[in-house]
């Protein structure tokens, strides 16, 4: 085998999203292969999303014997991006593997763009800064004209003693001397109609099928129709495409959604983009050639509220099969949100949810908490915007501080020794932020609590208004909403007093939480 590609995260290392289990293959991997096999090069896919754990990369690599061992993290997999500490211990775990098995490891990713470093210091001979697909191509053609040889020990010292060997190719680091060289910054792609279609045939897509069918009762599949994002949001971090924004034709887009369609049959589509449709006039034209060519999936995608005030986009999406939107609404108070520098105003997500409702698309709100300067008031007034908007679902996050953002610089000074959540589920206030961790995971349950009460409810009486539509499971939807309301008061009262708890900063990690900050009960009854 000439490559083996992997990437670095594991479903079953975040306890959240394994609970959640609607697992995506890595898109990002799987275009990756497809470019490989363009150069004429044999691949094959190790899969680490359903994977056990790295012991099933050691036996892939140990059977497959790679020359190159490629570590091609999905950059469509936002928690990718997050660089989520766990799945970076597995990536570096994967890179002492495949030494082992004397593969030449090269490793692409948000995370290992921004700590080249780290991971070739580890053992990696090259990474991919970077969007990755041409350097990755150009790098192993490079290698296999024997201009700096395959496997590890042959690949360092040909390339200490002749740096020329690999660096007239962009977007490239490596070690020289014990030193991180860098070539100059690679262009992205901006033709994305000539990418070939992600490799599919290489992932095992049946056992998708399984998991999702069994948990949910439909198979969803996972496309892109852009790369990167303009806006400035100043917590968003870029290390792949920076402020880059490229996008498919529709007819290229659709040409895809037929060809999934027709091999595999999922029953819906995760548009992954950043955005989808930001390009006046897009999403319209999409509709219009799904229609055309009966490519119709129901899916789910992410846009801005601003974006949908546009003349029949909202109407586009509901043509074209949209069935939820996710906005990133971050919070009902303005004052955050202009902090944030979104570029969105609280009417606006008002607005754009009143129109999703309206068009028969359901809503989900990306929200986030904890942003430098927050206060009790800001967080009530992202609230009263959930319970004004009445979103179909949300997600609560806390502000996140990554290299490259303004976000970082304002905050640097404040980082403790951990600058990275261990998983989704972490929710550590990372810098001396407005409050304390365990205030912020209070708040986290509360609002869910809430939203979940409110829309149980909200469920229960329109089905009430059709006595014959009443179902055994409305029983159970009913006892889980009488349930978040009895919980919800200590809920509230908790987080009241985990507000007045002194944020002193995370200082040099580890350190011992009160046990009011861990979460434990203080006082007999409480």
């Amino acid at each position: 085998m000439s490559v083996l590609l992997g990437q670095s995260y594991y479903l079953r290392f975040d306890a959240k999203l394994w609970e959640a289990m609607q697992p995506y293959p890595p898109l990002g991997t799987l275009y990756a292969a497809s470019a490989l096999r363009g150069h004429g090069h044999s691949v094959a896919v190790f899969d680490a999303m359903l994977a056990g754990s790295e012991d099933e990369w050691r036996a892939v690599v140990r059977r497959v014997r790679p020359r190159y061992a490629v570590l091609f993290e999905d950059h469509f997999n936002y928690l990718s991006k997050m660089c989520l500490l766990r799945m970076r211990q597995a990536a570096l775990t994967m890179i002492d593997m495949a030494r082992a098995a004397r593969s030449t490891v090269i490793v692409s990713g948000s995370d290992a763009s921004d700590q080249a470093e780290l991971y070739l210091n580890r053992g990696a001979d090259f990474v991919l800064i970077g969007e990755g697909d041409a350097t990755l191509c150009e790098l192993v053609d490079h290698l296999e004209n024997g201009d700096c040889g395959p496997g590890i020990s042959d690949q360092r010292s040909r390339v200490a003693g002749d740096p020329g060997a690999v660096s007239t190719i962009a977007g490239l680091a490596y070690l020289r001397d014990g030193r991180v060289e860098r070539t100059p910054p690679r262009p992205v792609l901006t033709d994305l109609d000539r990418l070939p279609f992600p490799a599919w045939d290489l992932i095992d897509v049946e056992r998708y099928r399984m998991l999702w069918r069994s948990r949910h009762g439909y198979h969803s599949m996972n496309m892109v129709t852009t790369r990167g994002c303009p806006y400035h949001c100043n917590w968003c971090a870029k290390p792949v495409w920076g402020q880059r924004y490229s996008s498919r034709s529709p007819e290229n887009v659709v040409a895809e959604l037929q060809w999934l369609k027709n091999r595999y049959r999922p029953d819906h589509i995760w548009f992954a983009d950043d955005i989808i449709g930001l390009q006046p006039g897009w999403l319209p034209r999409f509709a219009e050639v799904v229609e055309r060519a009966g490519a119709r999936i129901p899916f789910k995608c992410l846009s801005r509220a601003d974006l949908l005030a546009r003349k029949g986009e909202v109407e586009a999406l509901k043509r074209a099969g949209g069935q939820i939107v996710w906005l990133g609404a971050e919070s009902g108070s303005q004052r955050v949100l202009d902090a944030m520098e979104k570029g969105i105003r609280v009417d606006q997500i008002v607005e754009a949810a009143r129109r999703l409702h309206t068009a028969g698309i359901q809503v989900g709100f990306f929200l986030q908490f904890g942003y430098p300067g927050e206060t009790l008031d800001d967080i009530d007034a992202t609230f009263r915007l959930v319970r004004e908007c009445q979103p179909d679902d949300i997600g609560v996050s806390v502000s996140y501080p990554l290299p490259g953002t303004v976000f970082y610089d304002r905050v640097k000074a404040t980082l403790g020794t951990r600058q990275n959540w261990v998983d989704s589920s972490d929710l550590a206030m990372l810098y001396r932020g407005p409050f304390t961790t365990a205030f912020y995971r209070q708040l986290h349950r509360v609002m869910h609590t809430e939203f979940r009460a409110r829309r149980a409810w909200r469920q229960l009486r329109a089905r009430v208004r059709r006595p014959s539509t009443l179902t055994a499971g409305d029983l159970g939807r009913t006892a889980a909403a009488l349930g978040h309301a009895v919980t919800l008061p200590y809920a509230r009262r908790r987080l009241g007093r985990l507000s007045r708890v002194p944020h002193e900063g995370i200082g040099a990690l580890p350190y011992e939480l009160s046990r009011e900050e861990a979460g434990q009960p203080t006082e007999a009854g409480d």
